[in-house]
């Protein structure tokens, strides 16, 4: 495909916008020359912004007279959104106007609305969110995050499925492992549809590297390159890792301070220091895919700041140039054709 990537993004959605949507835009660009970039929201407040960044004076800006509010129910944004960025930024997408559409807005009017207008791909039952999180030996999906509460087994294999094309897309692994959430590794453990999911998942016609069962002490290690779960449970996991970087960074830095030789010590470990701090650093792992849309949608942490948003767009990219879309449309389709001769 053209090296060209157009990418709409939604710049009044998130706690910061519009700047850090501007400025993650131009640290994105530096990296990615051949962006093309649309700004939608309010024209007077971005063209005062996108003023003072050079590598941005080429970008598109729509102009949207509302924002979708943090607190707004899915059905609100729905009935009463049309005029909003998000709508108009992921109409872009639908309209094909840009191959990918980018926000740090309410995540469950951003489902609604791009489901209303990218539709799912065929065969998918429900959308799943799927981001990234560090593990001892690098990074690892998972999904669902949160858009699905309760799930069954075509659920989870389909998850599976989209979560391996996209582990592949970010990370260049052409054979991601692909492991299901449990409260143990053997094979009689959790529920019906856990075990029979994993049973799917195993068919070699869906050519999936699955590893079985794994325990969440096993999410850190590594091993298992996709995590499949309910949205219940991966919300939690994911809320919790993060609470537990930010409890480890806080008490570091209180140690640091707490005497004349901590300080010196610091100084002399600043560098390995800050390696460790940007490995679990949440911002550079920012930018969750919204799977099983028939349509690239990345979600952004609304609080995030410039850094945090730039990786957004650059997952967005990635996604875009590996033909993302094209690939999961025919491992869904296999899928199907699986679970439909065990239900025969």
């Amino acid at each position: 495909m053209s090296s060209n990537v157009r990418i709409a993004l939604d710049a009044m959605g998130g706690d910061n916008a519009p700047d850090i949507v501007i400025a993650g835009a131009s640290i994105a660009r530096k990296r990615h020359p051949y962006l093309n970039l649309s700004f939608i929201g309010e024209t007077r407040k971005l063209k005062a912004l996108i003023k003072k960044y050079k590598n941005l004076s080429d970008a598109k800006i729509i102009h949207a007279d509302e924002t979708v509010a943090s607190d707004a129910r899915p059905a609100q944004a729905l009935r009463h959104g049309k005029k909003t960025s998000m709508w108009l930024a992921v109409n872009e997408v639908a309209m094909e106007n840009a191959d990918a559409i980018v926000s740090a807005g309410n995540t469950g009017a951003l489902m609604a609305i791009s489901k209303l207008q990218l539709r799912m791909i065929s065969g998918v039952t429900r959308p799943a969110i799927a981001g990234f999180i560090p593990t001892l030996k690098g990074l690892c999906c998972m999904l669902d995050l949160g858009a699905n509460i309760e799930v069954d087994e075509k659920n989870l294999v389909q998850f599976g499925i989209m979560g391996a094309s996209f582990c592949s897309a970010i990370t260049g692994k052409k054979r991601a492992s692909v492991g299901i959430l449990n409260v143990g590794e053997e094979d009689q453990k959790g529920f019906d549809y856990l075990r029979r999911a994993g049973t799917s998942l195993s068919n070699k016609t869906l050519n999936l590297n699955y590893v079985g069962f794994i325990e969440g002490s096993d999410i850190i290690k590594g091993n298992t390159d996709v995590i499949v779960t309910d949205g219940f449970t991966g919300n939690i996991a994911l809320k919790t890792a993060e609470g537990t970087a930010k409890f480890f960074m806080y008490h570091l830095r209180q140690t640091f301070r707490s005497s004349i030789f901590s300080r010196i010590g610091f100084l002399l470990s600043r560098n390995a220091f800050m390696k460790m701090r940007r490995t679990i650093d949440p911002r550079y792992y920012n930018g969750a895919i919204l799977l099983g849309l028939n349509g690239v949608c990345v979600k952004s942490h609304g609080g995030t700041d410039s850094v945090g948003f730039s990786n957004a767009i650059e997952v967005a990219c990635d996604l875009v140039k590996h033909e993302f879309i094209p690939n999961v449309n025919e491992s869904i389709s296999a899928a199907e054709q699986v679970i439909q001769s065990k239900a025969d």
